[in-house]
């Protein structure tokens, strides 16, 4: 997992849309990058829903929010449309961009050992470097403590 202080990973994926969104479209700017392990499941449906609920107030904090998750862009746009969902979503099928945050680890379910996202959400401020780093995200009140870090900043 990535350092605060520390210079944020450059990075380049396709949004819902298919259009190509870079971390370098934000410079100046406060990004919350999350990552989810996968679209329309209970818990990231849970913090899709509170990142949109507080969307505003992120943004009025002068946030841009920013969702990743291996799903593709089809995926993406169904959960967006379901949900309502007011930001970007990003396809990191190669999980690349997981790998760089050190989002993506060995997980295991019912004594079954796999590779995936690790639900964890950076803050990185207008200089491009992590304000604020939430490794192993639970999902009850965590964008309240994002948006209390945006404001702070």
């Amino acid at each position: 997992m990535l350092e605060e202080g520390k210079k944020a990973p450059a990075f380049s994926l396709k949004d819902q849309d298919g259009k190509v969104v870079k971390l370098a479209d934000f410079a100046g700017k406060n990004v919350v990058l999350y990552f989810y392990p996968k679209d329309d499941t209970s818990g990231c449906t849970k913090e899709a829903c509170a990142f949109r609920d507080e969307h505003s107030a992120l943004q009025k904090a002068g946030a841009v929010v920013l969702g990743v998750s291996p799903d593709d862009e089809k995926s993406h746009t169904k959960f967006i449309g379901k949900y309502d969902l007011p930001f970007t979503l990003l396809a990191d099928t190669e999980h690349a961009v997981a790998e760089k945050y050190g989002a993506w680890a060995e997980k295991s379910m019912y004594g079954r050992k796999y590779m995936g996202i690790v639900r964890s959400t950076f803050l990185i401020g207008k200089d491009g470097k992590l304000a604020k780093v939430w490794p192993k995200v639970k999902v009850d009140g965590h964008v309240d403590e994002v948006l209390a870090a945006v404001k702070a900043l």
